[in-house]
């Protein structure tokens, strides 16, 4: 017998009609104090203080968010290989990530029974770029097998599973061949998940294989119950999008605040300019966009637009933007008011200089 395959998202979006995804990990870790300057990036916090990263989920769980993502981007065995840990620590602390997270949403839910069936735990499939460490989830420059990508995927995959998640993210993926590989291990263990691509402009995928062909391919797949991007610059979103919607799944979207990573020195660099994400957040919307976000480095919003990094650095702050929504979307707003005075209330670590070493989720 074939076994019932769950769509919370899907399920969630029906109810709900657009979804708060959770903000960005590793700014809100470095608010609680944590050094993530590490090939592991914040899997290194599994390793050291794993309660930060529970409390991280609860703030935003708190502060509204539906879904939570976790700590898993970067979290694989052949990372902690090369830090000496064997395979059986390996899968043991890649399944802590989920179990913090569901730990922080279960926490949730008993304090908001009318919210606790709306609180869903996605597993993070970084690529095997961000396990190279080198920026290469933004380039795509990398070559496997489908057979070496399965591998990579399978144990991690299988870890989250074991943790409790609801459903994967898919995320930041420069090249469509990982992707399919990675959601055939999803369905293999009777999942769902989002598909969130790294892209080069609104045409392509950070390898530059065409959007387009990308969305065709990812749509076919029963499997995934959102298409979208994540970790780019806003002002490519909404082309992306319409192309994105050629996959005739619902869209979503987390870009990053626009800042330039540099590999070399794993920082990103500013400032930034440009309009604010009041006049984004609608447009995408009106294109599709059903799961919202944002991702790395990005400042809120009750700063001006032409604010540069050095205005909110030293009050370091989640991803997700404050945007004036229209009414039945006003709890966006709301969410990102509470997650911002949540981790400005934390004891942060000494400002950092012009340049941050926060990488990925």
């Amino acid at each position: 017998m074939t076994p019932t395959i769950f769509h919370p998202l899907a399920d969630l979006m029906a109810r709900r009609g657009t979804v708060v995804i959770d903000g960005a990990m590793s700014t809100a870790l470095e608010a609680l104090g944590a050094d993530l300057n590490d090939p592991l990036w914040t899997a290194k916090v599994l390793l050291e203080k794993p309660e930060l990263i529970t409390e991280v989920h609860r703030r935003y769980y708190e502060a509204g968010a539906d879904v939570a993502i976790t700590a898993s981007y970067q979290a694989t065995p052949a990372g902690f290989a090369r830090k000496g840990l064997d395979a059986a620590r390996s899968r043991e602390l890649i399944t802590l990530t989920a179990k913090l997270a569901v730990t922080a949403r279960d926490e949730a839910a008993a304090r908001h029974p009318d919210r606790a069936a709306d609180l869903l735990v996605a597993g993070s499939i970084g690529p095997y770029g961000a396990y190279l460490a080198d920026g290469s989830e933004y380039r795509g420059d990398y070559r496997l097998t489908d057979e070496e990508f399965s591998l990579f995927h399978r144990d991690r995959i299988e870890a989250l599973v074991e943790g409790g998640v609801d459903l994967f993210a898919v995320e930041t993926q420069p090249k469509l061949s990982e992707v399919l590989v990675a959601l055939d291990e999803i369905e293999r263990v009777g999942k769902t998940a989002w598909v969130t691509f790294s892209i080069r402009d609104g045409d392509r995928l950070a390898d530059g294989t065409s959007l387009s062909e990308a969305a065709g391919k990812v749509g076919e797949r029963d499997c995934v119950d959102a298409v979208g991007m994540n970790c780019g610059p806003r002002e490519i979103v909404a082309p992306a999008l319409d192309r994105l919607a050629e996959s005739g799944k619902p869209l979503i979207v987390y870009p990053n605040s626009g800042e330039t990573y540099d590999p070399s020195t794993k920082t990103w660099h500013s400032p930034v300019h440009g309009a604010g994400w009041d006049s984004f957040v609608p447009l995408w919307e009106r294109k599709g966009a059903r799961c919202i976000g944002g991702c790395c480095r990005t400042p809120t919003s009750r700063r001006s637009p032409s604010s540069s990094a050095a205005d909110f650095r030293d009050r370091p702050t989640i991803k997700i933007p404050a945007p004036k929504l229209r009414r039945r979307d006003c709890r966006f707003r709301g969410f990102c008011r509470t997650a911002q005075s949540a981790f400005q209330r934390s004891t942060a670590p000494s400002p950092p200089s012009s340049s941050s070493t926060v990488r990925r989720r």
